[in-house]
């Protein structure tokens, strides 16, 4: 009865909300560019590229507003390596994707040395203010999800992005620029993914810290997949994963073993998906390299 009180109340609702914020945002961010038919499990690295340059930003300039702006501008650019290995030079945009975190991995932690003359973990910045009982980025992200449903099916560019990613040359035939819409879309998903990874170094923390990210990206490209390309369904399996992550939170120092309580969110994610794949339809043109006047 203990553990069930630690888990259903108000204080657990809160954090899983705040658990979810990244993964719904980035979870957005890879549905943009999968239904503009771009894989994109550069999430993770992305997130993580955005966590590290809204720190250093804030650190410079003393403002974790100008940190959030910093991180969005970094992921639009930083995503556009995997735009146009894929869609230019029609490179595997899973491989692609998986160097992108690589470079992110590797590339904050050199930088972490280089800039805060230290190892795992940079110094404090001025952390994000709360805006009632969570920071504003929590905000952001519920606006965010509100905002890409009415784009994706109720505007005319959201019909575009979907015509191609489901039928990318009939798109072409009748004036779509397809490349250029595919472009677009992944550099808001590196945005969006940018900002996820801001709200963990400035909305949860107030530094940044070597994978501090800790496979968030794949997880929300799972809320994605289980949310069947959809920003409210994406935004339902976020909740879900979040609340895995909040569970964790509140068991510890219950005399569970630490190691169960750390595969909880996981575990959530595995059975999750397991009851999806298979039974989701993915954009039917995702993944597929697009050239001009081929069919």
């Amino acid at each position: 009865m203990d553990i069930l009180s630690e888990i259903f109340n108000l204080k657990t609702l809160a954090s899983t909300l705040r658990m979810a914020t990244p993964l719904m945002i980035a979870a957005v961010g890879g549905l943009y560019s999968e239904r503009a038919g771009i894989i994109n499990i550069a999430l993770e690295g992305l997130m993580l590229a955005g966590a590290f340059v809204a720190v250093v930003v804030s650190y410079f300039t003393g403002s974790p507003w100008l940190g959030i702006i910093g991180a969005l501008i970094f992921g639009g650019l930083f995503s556009m390596i995997h735009a146009i290995v894929s869609i230019k030079y029609h490179a595997d945009q899973v491989v692609s994707g998986v160097a992108i975190n690589m470079l992110a991995t590797g590339g904050t932690v050199f930088l972490l040395n280089i800039i805060f003359n230290t190892s795992g973990t940079s110094d404090g910045v001025q952390a994000l203010p709360y805006w009632g009982p969570f920071k504003p980025t929590v905000y952001l992200g519920l606006g965010v999800v509100a905002i890409a449903h009415y784009i994706l099916f109720y505007t005319p560019f959201g019909l575009r992005v979907r015509s191609v990613g489901e039928h990318p040359h009939a798109a072409d035939s009748v004036g779509i620029d397809v490349e250029k819409l595919r472009y677009i879309c992944v550099g808001i998903s590196g945005v969006l993914a940018g900002l996820a990874g801001a709200h963990l170094s400035l909305g949860v923390l107030d530094s940044f810290r070597e994978g501090m990210t800790a496979g968030r990206g794949f997880i929300a490209l799972a809320a994605m997949i289980f949310g069947k390309w959809t920003p409210f369904g994406a935004l339902g399996a976020s909740l879900l994963f979040g609340f895995a992550q909040a569970v964790q939170i509140r068991l510890q120092g219950m005399g569970i073993p630490t190691e169960f309580i750390q595969m909880i969110p996981y575990i959530f994610t595995i059975i999750a998906l397991a009851g999806v794949i298979g039974k989701a339809t993915p954009p039917a043109a995702v993944g597929e390299p697009f050239e001009k006047g081929k069919r």
